[in-house]
C-alpha cells in the first residue's frame, strides 16, 4: 500500500514541505514519484520517517540523523536503540522537571513571605538533568570551543560528571551572593570569581576573548542556561554576562 504525501503529512504531523525537503536532501526519498512529481510513500518509508522524528526529538540535526540512518543495517536493532535513547531522555526530563518544581516552590514561598531582597536558591546540584550538549548549541559560531567542551564532557565518568556539575553550581551560587550583596559586575571580588570560572574552562580549552563573551551571551540568550541561572537568583544571568564582558575586556586580549 502506498500513501500520498498529503496523507503522510496528516498522519505524522510533518508538513508536506518538510517531507519534500527530506527528499531533496536524500534523507527520505519516496517509494515512487507519480505524475506531476507527486510523491508516494510505502511502509518502509514510514518506518524511516518514524526514526527521523524520534532522532529529531533527541535534538539531533539532519546531517547527523542521515549518518545514523546510513550506518544502520538492522531496522529492528536501530529501533531498539532509539527506544532506549527515548527512555533515557524521559528519565533526564523527569529529573529536570523535579529540579524546576523545587525551584518554583521556593520562589512561591519567598513571594508569600513578602521578601523583597534577592532570594538565592542553593540546590545541591542544579545541573542535574541539564545536558551540556544542549547548552553548547548556543556556541554554534565557535565550533572549536563547543567541540572541546562536548568532548571533555563525554569523556567524564559518572562520578566526575557529578563533581563537575556540583562545582559549576557552587560557582554560580558564589556569584549570586555577590549579586545579592549589591556588588557591581566589575568589582574585584566578582572578577575574581569570573577568573576562577575562566580557569576552570581553560583546563578544557583556553578561550579567546570573543569565545568567552559568547559564553557570557549564552547565559541570557540560551533558554537552558538562562533558566538555570534565574532559578538560583533573579537577574543572575545578566549579571554573569556583564561580569564576563568586563573580564574579557580587561584581561583577555
Amino acid at each position: 500500500m502506498a500513501w500520498p504525501i498529503e496523507e503522510v503529512a496528516r498522519m505524522s504531523g510533518v508538513t508536506a514541505r518538510t517531507l519534500r525537503h527530506y527528499d531533496e536532501i536524500g534523507l527520505l526519498p519516496p517509494a515512487r514519484t507519480g505524475a506531476g512529481g507527486h510523491r508516494y510513500y510505502e511502509e518502509r518509508q514510514l518506518l524511516r520517517l518514524q526514526q527521523i522524528l524520534v532522532l529529531r526529538t533527541l535534538a539531533l540535526g539532519l546531517p547527523e540523523i542521515g549518518r545514523i540512518l546510513a550506518a544502520q543495517v538492522d531496522e529492528l536493532k536501530a529501533l531498539r536503540g532509539h527506544y532506549h535513547r527515548l527512555l533515557a531522555e524521559r528519565d533526564r526530563l523527569d529529573v529536570l522537571a523535579g529540579t524546576v518544581a523545587r525551584t518554583i516552590t521556593e520562589l512561591e514561598q519567598s513571594r508569600k513571605d513578602g521578601t523583597d531582597m534577592i532570594t538565592i536558591s542553593r540546590p545541591e546540584n542544579l545541573f542535574e538533568g541539564v545536558r551540556s550538549a544542549q547548552c553548547m548549541k548556543a556556541l554554534h559560531g565557535f565550533p572549536e570551543l563547543a567541540a572541546a567542551i562536548e568532548q571533555h564532557t563525554a569523556a567524564l565518568n559518572e562520578a566526575e560528571t557529578e563533581a563537575d556539575e556540583r562545582e559549576r553550581t557552587a560557582q554560580m551560587i558564589r556569584l549570586a551572593e555577590h549579586l545579592a550583596a549589591g556588588l557591581p559586575a566589575n568589582d574585584d571580588a566578582v572578577q575574581a570569581e569570573i577568573d576562577t570560572q575562566y580557569r576552570t574552562l581553560a583546563r578544557i580549552r583556553t578561550a579567546t576573548a570573543e569565545e568567552y563573551r559568547a559564553i557570557g551571551r549564552t547565559c541570557v540568550e540560551n533558554e537552558h542556561w538562562h533558566a538555570v541561572y534565574e532559578s538560583i537568583a533573579p537577574g543572575l544571568a545578566a549579571y554573569q554576562r556583564a561580569a564576563i564582558e568586563t573580564y574579557a575586556a580587561t584581561r583577555l586580549h
